[in-house]
Formats: C-alpha cells, sequence, structure tokens
C-alpha cells in the first residue's frame, strides 16, 4: 500500500478558496460503501462529515491530493466548522481532516489475516525507521528537510490493525514585502491499516501541529474512529 502523503495545509487552503458554495447536507448516520463484493460500514466520526456524495470537483481534488492513483477513495470527512464556512461562503480552516481509501488492486478478492499482515508490514517498512522513544517530535521535524514525512511512533500493531503516527515541516507560508518571515507550518498525521470483513482499508487523520494539544488529539481521535469502525463491521 502506497504511503500516505501528508497534505501541506497551505495548499488546502488554497483549494478550498477556490470551492463554490455548496449545499452539503451530508448524514451523520453511518453508510455501506461496497469494495468488491462486500458491503463495509463506514461512519465519520463526531465532530467531522463525510463529502464523498458532494459533486463538488475541487472537494474531490483536495481528497485524491491525500492518497495515489492505486486507492479509491471511500469516505473524504471534513470538520462540520468547515462545512458550514463552505455553505456561509467563508474560507475554512482545514485544520483537520480524515480519509479513508481501499487498494484498487485488491478491491475485488478477499483479504486473508496472512496477506494483510505481509501487506501491512511491507507498508510500514516503507516509511523507515520511528524517531527513538520519548523524542521531542517538534525538534525531531526541525532537524529534517523541509516536506520530508517521518515516522514518529507506531501507536498500533494487531493481526488486524497497524497504526502509525507521522510528522512534518513545511515550508512556511509567503508573507509581504514588508512583513516578518512566518514560521514554518508543521503537521501530524496517522495511517491506519485495517482489515474488515476481508478488505484491506487505509485511514488517513490529518491535523495541523500547533501544540502538544494536537498530539494528544490525533491520538486519541485515531483510536476511537478504529474502534467504532470495527464495532460497526463486526455486527
Amino acid at each position: 500500500m502506497p504511503a500516505v502523503r501528508i497534505f501541506p495545509v497551505s495548499l488546502a487552503r488554497s483549494l478550498a478558496a477556490a470551492l463554490a458554495v455548496t449545499a452539503l447536507n451530508c448524514g451523520a448516520a453511518p453508510v455501506a460503501v461496497p469494495v468488491g463484493e462486500t458491503r463495509i460500514a463506514l461512519d465519520a466520526p463526531p465532530g467531522f462529515s463525510d463529502t464523498t456524495s458532494i459533486a463538488s470537483p475541487r472537494l474531490q481534488e483536495l481528497a485524491e491530493a491525500l492518497t495515489t492513483a492505486s486507492n479509491r477513495i471511500l469516505l473524504f470527512a471534513l470538520a462540520d466548522d468547515d462545512l458550514r464556512h463552505f455553505t456561509q461562503g467563508d474560507t475554512p480552516t482545514l485544520r483537520r481532516y480524515m480519509v479513508v481509501v481501499t487498494p484498487k488492486g485488491l478491491e475485488q478478492q478477499r483479504v486473508t489475516p496472512e496477506l494483510f499482515g505481509t501487506f501491512a508490514a511491507d507498508s510500514v517498512r516503507e516509511l523507515g525507521p520511528a524517531a527513538p522513544e520519548g523524542t521531542d517530535y517538534r525538534k525531531y521535524l526541525e532537524s529534517r528537510s523541509q516536506s520530508q514525512p517521518a515516522l514518529l511512533a507506531e501507536l498500533r500493531r494487531e493481526p488486524q490493525v497497524v497504526s502509525v503516527l507521522q510528522g512534518a515541516r513545511l515550508p512556511p507560508p509567503p508573507h509581504g514585502l514588508f512583513e516578518r518571515e512566518k514560521p514554518a507550518t508543521y503537521v501530524l498525521s496517522t495511517t491506519t491499516l485495517l482489515l474488515v470483513r476481508g478488505k484491506a482499508l487505509n485511514l488517513g487523520v490529518y491535523s495541523a501541529y500547533d501544540s502538544a494539544a494536537d498530539l494528544d488529539w490525533i491520538r486519541v481521535n485515531t483510536v476511537r474512529w478504529v474502534d467504532e469502525l470495527q464495532r460497526l463491521n463486526n455486527r
């Protein structure tokens, strides 16, 4: 499975500014999404809404920038506040968003636990070594090249779930001639490979990284979302 891309917040904001105002009628109830011959129950976490049913080329473009052409997007969720900004014609902040994809190459076949294990191990191996335990992540990202994703920690490793935390330091946004140079932008993401009903899913959670609260948020909400999707698909 291709490594998840850490999508630059500045690029997300520029795309959002170009979005036409759309009536976003996103239901809060779980939806059954076909993946091959199987239907997978998906739902956005509280405070977020799935936008995949919205006929917006710009939203589709934003979602596609988070993954590769080898994956099919099953869910793309924005924060409810951002949806309200869309409907009011304002630019959303896009500090946090989420996506679920499935590899097209495996969509029509049943993924066994053995195949999933190999698949997950290969995917995590591509990310390189994790930061040493106890690392100050902000300082660690400062030491790396701009825009270079870094594997920060492994969050979970089980037969049907592998989850990791990544981060990156992005170039500072442009500033005016008489403005001081703006600080670099830090972003976090989690990648969770999940086996449900014989299908492989890739969950991505994205957040700006301004403080330790953002780190706590992405850890807690990744765990809660995975647990909820497992519960929905174990019925």
